[in-house]
């Protein structure tokens, strides 16, 4: 005989069934929204069908319970689905990354375009730095050889594959692990690096070894960065400095618009009245003209040992662009043991730089003493000492005139470095003796160096960045 009894199953979702297939009472219609939300949200009126949309939702709410229902109904969104990697190109990844061989364990053979990628990796990348070829372990070998051809194919080649800010790192590493610095001395291949800042460096410490028929490609190549430094710091270091400038000079007479009011109001205080709760503004202190009535002197002292290249190209782009302010009468001094005056120079950032010899020993105190020498109103000038305060010369003597400078008024910023490079490594027993004279020594990017000269210009704090983070 066959049972008529319902199915309890079948008979509980039934009511939950018709709610979402057909207007309801309040409490059943609300559910309706809510049983949707879910990306397998369904109206079919199979009871399993029905459990599943009910409970995809993490909070979804029961028919039964109104008191679970949202006040402010949701609009339903469609989630964001990120395409899945398929595992042949995580192969693909990890292959490219362990670099083949018997050791990456990936069974994945590259073709085509990976292939050549992975060749160029392969070149700079695929032997230990400093073993002439020979790779532990059985481990693939190649390499760019002593070949410029070869070299200049492979620039070719990592200048298709890869985008021109890792092209820079490839090249410099190519230069430190293959010992290419040679190379560079080569026409054809300078045709085809990618310039940067670190080039120009290198170029620079290959300066004297360099043959005539390299200099005038090497001098294009770092005209061609000068020029994409100047186009993107000068705008920014102009209109900083003459701000400070104008905001430095101080007249008794000003202009409405030309009155500085916080110093004003600082020299009139004896003057408020209480009754009127003011002060009567009897001395009027004002911004002056910097083209007119101001002329600050700066001399930029710049070290060119070899660790210190990327802030000679910095500084000269800098000392160019400072020569080129008429409120402002700049110097350039560089050093190492000799110290040389490129001031004639700076109306060319280029030949500042070629008249530069990175390399070489340091002495500090020399180049400070023929600095102290050139300064005829220290009241009114700035000294920027862009160093890693290694010191080869007299340390005692080096802040004797560090000291001096200070007394007499001089304005006077230590740079561990000006570049984007990160920490620098320098002498920290110099830098914490030039700190207990006021003169804190930091690094500085070039971004950052227009405010630094301005607070200088203005005599005010200098806007250190925080020295936990170049530790």
């Amino acid at each position: 005989m066959t049972s008529t009894t319902p199915d309890p199953t079948a008979t509980a979702m039934a009511p939950t069934a018709t709610a979402t297939a057909a207007p309801a009472p309040a409490p059943a219609t609300t559910t309706a929204p809510t049983a949707t939300t879910g990306p397998a949200a369904t109206t079919t009126t199979d009871p399993a069908a029905t459990t599943a949309t009910a409970t995809t939702g993490p909070t979804a709410p029961t028919a039964t319970d109104p008191a679970s229902v949202p006040t402010t109904p949701t609009t339903p969104t469609t989630p964001t689905t990120l395409t899945p990697t398929s595992e042949a190109e995580r192969l693909r990844r990890w292959r490219l990354v362990l670099g083949g061989g018997g050791a990456d364990g990936t069974g994945c053979e590259l073709r085509g375009r990976d292939a050549a990628m992975d060749g160029a990796l392969a070149s700079l990348y695929g032997r230990e730095k400093g073993s002439g070829g020979k790779a532990p372990g059985g481990r693939r070998t190649a390499g760019l050889g002593a070949s410029a051809p070869g070299v200049a194919r492979w620039l070719g080649d990592i200048r298709t594959y890869f985008p021109s800010s890792v092209v820079q790192v490839m090249q410099r590493d190519a230069i430190d692990r293959l010992g290419l610095s040679a190379l560079l001395l080569e026409p054809e291949m300078l045709e085809a690096v990618e310039a940067d800042v670190h080039l120009v460096g290198t170029l620079l410490s290959l300066n004297k070894v360099m043959p005539e028929t390299t200099k005038e490609t090497a001098r294009a190549v770092v005209r061609k960065v000068v020029e994409q430094l100047e186009k993107k710091l000068a705008q920014r270091t102009r209109a900083t400095l003459t701000g400070a400038l104008d905001r430095s000079a101080r007249i008794s007479r000003p202009r409405h618009r030309d009155i500085d009011w916080d110093r004003t109001i600082r020299a009139n205080l004896k003057n408020y009245l209480p009754e009127y709760r003011t002060v009567v503004p009897e001395r009027l202190i004002g911004y002056g003209r910097a083209a007119q009535s101001v002329k600050k002197d700066v001399v930029l002292c710049i070290d060119q040992s070899g660790s210190m290249a990327a802030s000679v190209v910095y500084a000269s782009v800098f000392g160019a662009v400072l020569a080129s302010m008429r409120a402002l009468d700049t110097r350039l001094v560089v050093f190492d043991t000799a110290v040389v005056d490129l001031t004639d120079q700076l109306d060319d950032p280029v030949d500042v730089l070629f008249g530069t010899q990175l390399g070489g020993g340091t002495d500090i105190n020399r180049a400070l003493a023929y600095c102290q020498s050139r300064i005829t109103r220290p009241t009114e000038t700035v000294v920027v000492l862009i160093s890693d305060l290694y010191e080869g010369g007299i340390r005692d003597e080096m802040l004797k005139r560090v000291a001096a400078m200070k007394a007499s008024g001089v304005q006077f910023v230590t740079l561990l470095a000006l570049s984007d490079e990160g920490a620098p490594a320098y002498d920290r027993d110099h830098a914490a003796a030039l700190a207990a004279l006021g003169a804190p020594a930091f690094a500085c990017t070039p971004d950052l160096f227009p405010d630094v000269m301005a607070a200088a210009i203005e005599k005010r704090p200098l806007p250190i960045p925080d020295m936990a983070e170049q530790r």
